[in-house]
């Protein structure tokens, strides 16, 4: 374990009961067989199936130690459970990742790898760069998730390949820094963390990953999120 380093995953949650169990014991394998001190924290946002039920076992099967509980009492928005729970985290470094499963752990020894070969500040997993894919979606999403980065590199330059992505690892006072200056709170909210962070000179590096759709559950994006992710780049094309 190298002294001095801890890693702490922000962990969003809600209707995730039948992935957590899984997810958690994938994490604590990663980091275990790589010899890194780390720490997940959940803020699960109310679920109704009985997510935090699960956590707290959870917690208790991994000690309080490695698995922290922060719950909210409703779904106040991505952005601001991300703020919420770094609040209480306490590693050099923050993984952010989905719940759902569509990112799998095996990947953060890549990250950790890449970011100490030059002491990068950001570390974003990308599907659309060297062997990185998405499985599981169909034509209309793949179609729709490609458009949607082509339209955002085109109108802000932010000098990554997968700039919907929300696979990263940051150092802490680097997140804490970009996160205090972001304004979006819901689906274009990693969108702006990585073109404020461009912006504000810090050094991104990016590690291709495998996205899979979700392996329970149904999927967040709608009609809704398109349009708000469409008004989403056009503000930022005026702010930052």
């Amino acid at each position: 374990m190298f002294p001095n380093v801890k890693y702490s995953v922000l962990l969003p949650t809600y209707n995730e009961r039948r992935n957590l169990p899984v997810l958690v014991w994938l994490l604590h394998r990663t980091f275990t067989e790589n010899n890194l001190d780390w720490e997940l924290i959940i803020v699960d946002d109310a679920s109704p199936d009985g997510t935090l039920q699960v956590a707290e076992q959870l917690q208790k099967l991994y000690t309080p130690h490695r698995i922290i509980l922060k719950p909210r009492a409703g779904k106040l928005g991505l952005g601001t459970a991300y703020v919420h729970g770094l609040q209480y985290a306490t590693g050099n470094f923050v993984i952010i990742m989905d719940a759902d499963f569509s990112h799998h752990p095996k990947f953060i020894a890549s990250m950790v790898h890449t970011q100490k070969t030059a002491d990068y500040d950001i570390v974003t997993g990308t599907r659309y760069a060297g062997d990185g894919g998405v499985y599981g979606w169909d034509l209309k999403r793949k179609m729709i998730s490609r458009g949607a980065n082509l339209f955002a590199d085109t109108a802000l330059r932010p000098g990554v390949s997968d700039l919907t992505g929300s696979f990263r690892l940051y150092k802490r006072e680097v997140l804490q820094d970009v996160i205090s200056v972001t304004e979006s709170k819901g689906y274009t909210f990693q969108m702006e963390l990585i073109v404020r962070a461009k912006r504000m000179g810090y050094r991104i590096a990016e590690v291709p990953i495998s996205f899979v759709d979700r392996l329970y559950g149904e999927s967040k994006l709608g009609q809704e999120e398109i349009v708000e992710y469409v008004k989403g780049v056009l503000k930022l094309c005026l702010k930052v």
